[in-house]
């Protein structure tokens, strides 16, 4: 108890250091790892971490605080999503060059292998702030980079079961309406660990993954960053105020890197985007799928189906086997 009594002191002197909410610890533990505080929602940190805060990319944030001017914050809260809605990206005047990869963090991951059901931009009077991709209730969703879980629980305004990771090379994911998280706040991960499962929670009309990628709590396209058609990721990423709109968002940027470009990459690889091909669609068989069931699905036929991908109506589709709807 005093040593509980001890660590709940040295929590609140230094709460300020750090985002965790200001709840006392109700149980401290030890592990190989480092000593764990945990708190009454079932969040956890490590008693080292509580000096953390929050930057992953030293580079890149001393660039944005010092030799840029734009002094852009990006707390680490366990409890809130966007930890703040004062970064004017509108005030860039420079483009930043990010490595989306470097050498020592140079794996990534496809959330979930799936079809793009919708785009980012704006949608039905507002800004869609992601992609959605068309999962089954239960499918695995995985990390898409090597980071930190900053936030795992249910958020009561639309996202339903969240999951946010800040990542290495300084952008944060969001994976939207899981069914079930399978991580915690500060839990380190590495690029395609499984982190959820996908359902349809929060303001959601059928089971995706609703996923988004932000620079600074300000998102971006993540097409900006993924091929999601040939899943494959980009090298670099140019940011600049031509990829946001006011108070929002738009995909308008290149990430090949223009002669003078300020930046954080150190190195002169670029790399061209290619956004996905909307004209084209697959559809991924899973288990109990036959060829008329996929065919209502995308409000096709049978016969077009076959057309398509060069088969017979009385051909065995097979699970896992990727089939051309449009």
């Amino acid at each position: 108890m005093k040593k509980l009594i001890a660590l709940t002191a040295l929590f609140i002197s230094l709460s300020s250091l750090n985002a965790q909410p200001l709840y006392e610890p109700i149980d401290t533990f030890y592990t190989e790892h480092g000593t764990v505080l945990l708190y009454p929602d079932r969040s956890w940190v490590y008693l080292e971490d509580i000096y953390f805060d929050g930057i992953m990319n030293s580079s890149l944030h001393d660039f944005i605080q010092q030799d840029s001017g734009y002094h852009y914050k990006a707390y680490w809260k366990t409890d809130v999503a966007i930890t703040c809605n004062q970064n004017n990206v509108g005030n860039m005047n420079d483009t930043i060059w990010m490595c989306v990869l470097d050498t020592t963090h140079s794996d990534f991951c496809i959330p979930f292998d799936g079809r793009i059901t919708s785009g980012f931009g704006y949608r039905h009077g507002r800004n869609h702030n992601g992609v959605d991709i068309d999962l089954e209730e239960g499918d695995t969703v995985r990390a898409a980079f090597d980071g930190k879980v900053r936030y795992a629980r249910y958020h009561e305004n639309g996202f339903g079961n969240l999951i946010i990771i800040r990542h290495y090379n300084g952008l944060e994911t969001y994976y939207a309406h899981c069914s079930k998280l399978l991580v915690a706040p500060n839990q380190e991960i590495k690029a395609g660990d499984v982190i959820g499962l996908g359902g349809n929670t929060g303001h959601s009309y059928g089971a995706h993954l609703h996923f988004e990628i932000r620079f600074y709590d300000v998102p971006i396209d993540p097409e900006l960053v993924f091929n999601f058609q040939h899943k494959d990721v980009h090298d670099n990423l140019l940011v600049h105020r031509g990829v946001f709109v006011e108070g929002g968002y738009r995909s308008s940027a290149s990430v090949t890197a223009p002669p003078g470009t300020m930046g954080t990459g150190g190195g002169t690889t670029t790399s061209t985007t290619s956004s996905t091909n909307t004209t084209s669609k697959t559809h991924k068989v899973r288990s109990g799928d036959t060829l008329g069931g996929i065919a209502e699905k995308y409000g096709t036929t049978v016969s077009q189906l076959c057309k398509l991908n060069g088969i017979k109506a009385t051909d065995i589709i097979h699970i896992g086997q990727v089939l051309k709807v449009r």
